[in-house]
C-alpha cells in the first residue's frame, strides 16, 4: 500500500499515472497536483472507471516551496513523484526534506534562466574541467545527498524512460547477460505519429534545447563534444522500421 503525490499533469505525467492506476494494489492512493487544476480533474475523471486506485486532485504552484509544504503536509504521502518541469526539481526536493517526504524525478535540474549569475559560474566552471558545454548537470542535486541521508530519506533522481529504464536494462544487461561490456550505444526511437509535421513527446523548450546543444560521448575516459546533429546513423528497428538517428548529449551519460 503506498500514498502518492504526483505533481504534473502534462504528457509524461499522464502517461506514469496511467501505469500507476493499472497497479492498484501498490498504487493505492493518488493525488494529482498542477498549477492547472481542471487537467488534473478531467485525468481523475477519464481514470476513476477503470481503477481501483483513490484519486483526488489539487492545485499546486511547484516554483512556490510555501505552497508545496503546504499541499505535502496535508496530503501525508509517502512519495512525491515529480513530473513537472526540471525547473522545479529543487523546489521539489527543498518542499520534501521540509515535510520528511521521499521523492523521485525523470530528469535532472536544469535552471529556467540560463542567464542567472550562480548557475552561469557553475556551468561555466564544469565546462572549462570536463570539456563539453551541454546543459544537463546533476551536481546541483547530487547536492542534497547529506541532506537527504541525514533526514533518513530517499531522493531518486532520473527515474524516467530516458534516463531512467535505459539505465536498468544496461545494468540488467551487464550483471546478467554479458561477462563485459566495452561500449553502449542508447537508441531512443519514437514510432507514434501525432499527425503533425512536428511535434514532441514532452516540453517543447527543453526538447528544442536538447537538439540544438553540442552533441558528446565518452570515449576512451574522455569526453568528445561534436557540433549538434553532425554525427547521422539510419537503425532499423524492429516493427518500427528504419529511422534516422542523430547523436545527442543526453542524462544518461551523467547519471
Amino acid at each position: 500500500m503506498s500514498k502518492v503525490l504526483v505533481i504534473g499533469c502534462g504528457g509524461v505525467a499522464s502517461v506514469a499515472i496511467h501505469k500507476c492506476c493499472q497497479v492498484s494494489d501498490v498504487f493505492t492512493e493518488l493525488c494529482i497536483a498542477s498549477r492547472t487544476k481542471s487537467k488534473c480533474d478531467a485525468l481523475a475523471e477519464k481514470l476513476a472507471p477503470t481503477t481501483k486506485t483513490k484519486i483526488t486532485t489539487a492545485q499546486v504552484d511547484a516554483d512556490d516551496v510555501n505552497q508545496l509544504i503546504a499541499l505535502i503536509k496535508s496530503y501525508q504521502p509517502d512519495l512525491v513523484m515529480n513530473i513537472a518541469l526540471p525547473y522545479q526539481d529543487l523546489t521539489i526536493m527543498d518542499a520534501c526534506l521540509a515535510c520528511g517526504v521521499n521523492y523521485m524525478d525523470t530528469a535532472n535540474y536544469e535552471p529556467e534562466n540560463t542567464d542567472d549569475p550562480a548557475w552561469r559560474a557553475i556551468y561555466e566552471k564544469r565546462c572549462k574541467e570536463a570539456g563539453f558545454s551541454a546543459y544537463f548537470d546533476y551536481s546541483w542535486q547530487w547536492a542534497y545527498k547529506k541532506k537527504f541521508e541525514d533526514a533518513g530519506l530517499t531522493a531518486l533522481l532520473g527515474c524516467g524512460f530516458d534516463p531512467g529504464v535505459t539505465q536498468a536494462y544496461c545494468a540488467y544487461a551487464a550483471k546478467h547477460e554479458f561477462d563485459t561490456i566495452d561500449t553502449i550505444d542508447i537508441l531512443d526511437c519514437n514510432g507514434g505519429d501525432h499527425g503533425y509535421a512536428f511535434a514532441t513527446n514532452f516540453n517543447p523548450e527543453i526538447n528544442l534545447r536538447e537538439v540544438s546543444a553540442p552533441g558528446s560521448y565518452m570515449e576512451n575516459g574522455r569526453w568528445v563534444e561534436i557540433p549538434a546533429m553532425s554525427i547521422k546513423r539510419e537503425y532499423d528497428f524492429d516493427q518500427v522500421g528504419k529511422k534516422d538517428m542523430y547523436l545527442l548529449h543526453h542524462e544518461e551519460i551523467e547519471s
